[in-house]
């Protein structure tokens, strides 16, 4: 057996089979992270309550008379507290899925993996079900224990109400997850009554069975094999990327000892031999071999180790965050080209998304000329030009606009009611329309302003311009 084969033993992990190079089909082999105190694990459990209390407590609040956040999609009505987006509207949301990436890139390139070790939905949900699975299971030793005896009374206690309560808390996710879609105060009684909707009652079905598996079962295989992020990470570190580090000239070569131990007269570094970075760790990585694409970056390994310095004596710092180039003794570059660029984009295009979501005009007017003539002659002398107008209404309120033309002196609309067209809230209508002119007056190309007005808000106006084809002489 191999070295590499014998510490992937000594870690828990199964040894390929005598002959073979790699184990293909190896048996997954269960995770027990053990439970850890300290600054980042702090961080880890504020980080749990403030996102999963906005994710239930949301779609609970109210706001003028309605549910504040609430993605009406029959009515096609995104309401976002105190403002109303429309499908007219998707742009916002692809500025705002750009802004969601370059976020990523950012804080991926200034400090590793943030993102997957404090506000994934995996790593939150997962520690969700690792603090209910303590709860009746017991710690780590506990629940090895439990796991390799045999089906007695309590077993089967523990394991029922671990996944009763997995089951319910599963449930509840789902249940709030379609209550972002369906108003939620009538979906629970409705839920409970057996009064749902199909798609309602399939979606919260899926989602609960698949926050109970992923966070009860697949745990760390999702980040590791599902993930796509583990896998293209690292094109975003630099040797300047704040990681998560063991200091092996420090920490080399390890062994155990005693407290108060002359260990440095052994030839030993600091690292004790514990194992405990392994034992906490949520992916059951050895932090001490290296960066791996496995790390999610929670900082466990930073905590156990830091305690268990605090108990030798010795100074922290062992596994810390730092960067390639500090681990080399090179000044740290936390500002750098890259940071700086990502940095710049994020706040243009958050600026842009804000500016946007404020400049949003209610009214919406589009003009498309028929190009299949340039213009025709009508029995009164006058020439005219085809259009086809769209208007939006972007508001919660029917609106009736008044259509009106300027631009070409004597111009005429003609094809609606007075000028006046009626438009549902949130509906796009598309009509027919053309304008009449003076030949006299409209020779070649002229500019002509279509322009929409609210009847009863003059203040709510849009306009467009497009052209007006009429006789060269």
């Amino acid at each position: 057996m191999s070295e590499t084969d014998t510490k992937r033993k000594k870690k828990g992990g199964a040894a390929p089979a005598e002959g073979l190079d790699t184990e293909f089909y190896a048996k997954h082999q269960k995770i027990y992270p053990r439970q850890v105190h300290g600054l980042f694990a702090r961080l880890r459990v504020t980080a749990l309550v403030v996102l999963l209390g906005i994710y239930y407590g949301l779609p609970w609040v109210q706001w003028e008379g309605r549910q504040a956040v609430l993605f009406d999609l029959p009515e096609r009505k995104f309401h976002v507290f105190g403002l109303t987006f429309w499908p007219q509207d998707f742009f916002l949301l692809a500025v705002l899925l750009v802004i969601a990436a370059l976020s990523l890139f950012f804080f991926t390139a200034l400090a590793g993996r943030l993102w997957c070790g404090y506000a994934c939905p995996q790593t939150v949900w997962t520690e969700a079900f690792l603090r209910i699975e303590r709860w009746f299971e017991g710690d780590r030793a506990k629940q090895m224990k439990l796991d390799k005896a045999s089906w007695n009374k309590e077993k089967i206690l523990r394991k029922t109400g671990k996944h009763t309560a997995w089951a319910l808390f599963a449930l509840f996710t789902g249940l709030t997850f379609v209550g972002y879609f369906s108003p939620i105060a009538e979906l629970f009684p409705r839920f409970f009554t057996l009064n749902t909707g199909g798609w309602e009652t399939f979606w919260i079905l899926f989602y609960g069975f698949a926050t109970w598996g992923n966070a009860g079962f697949m745990r760390e295989q999702v980040c590791i094999y599902m993930c796509p992020y583990a896998r293209f990470q690292s094109a975003m570190f630099d040797k300047d990327t704040l990681i998560i580090s063991y200091d092996a000239e420090r920490g080399e070569p390890r062994g155990a000892r005693k407290k108060g131990t002359d260990y440095k007269e052994k030839g030993l570094g600091d690292c004790i031999e514990c194992t405990l970075c392994v034992q906490v760790c949520p992916t059951g990585i050895d932090i001490r071999d290296g960066l791996q694409y496995q790390c999610i970056g929670c900082s466990a390994c930073v905590d156990v180790c830091d305690e268990v310095m605090d108990k030798m004596g010795y100074p922290r710092g062992l596994v810390r965050y730092t960067t390639e180039n500090a681990m080399a003794g090179a000044p740290a570059k936390i500002l750098r080209p890259r940071v700086l660029l990502y940095g710049a984009l994020l706040l243009i295009l958050l600026a842009g998304f804000v500016y946007g979501v404020g400049a949003r005009n209610p009214v919406g007017i589009d003009v498309i000329r028929d190009r299949n003539m340039l213009y025709r002659d009508m029995p009164d002398g006058t020439v005219e030009n085809v259009y086809t107008l769209k208007l939006t209404n972007r508001s919660d309120e029917t609106r009736h606009f008044e259509i009106s033309v300027s631009g070409l002196e004597g111009a005429r609309l003609m094809g609606t009611d007075s000028g006046y067209v009626e438009v549902p809230p949130g509906r796009v209508i598309e009509f027919p329309a053309s304008v009449r002119a003076d030949p006299a007056q409209a020779r070649g190309s002229n500019d002509l302003t279509f322009r929409a007005q609210v009847v009863d808000m003059p203040e709510l106006s849009n306009e467009r311009t497009n052209r007006f084809v009429g006789p060269l002489r």
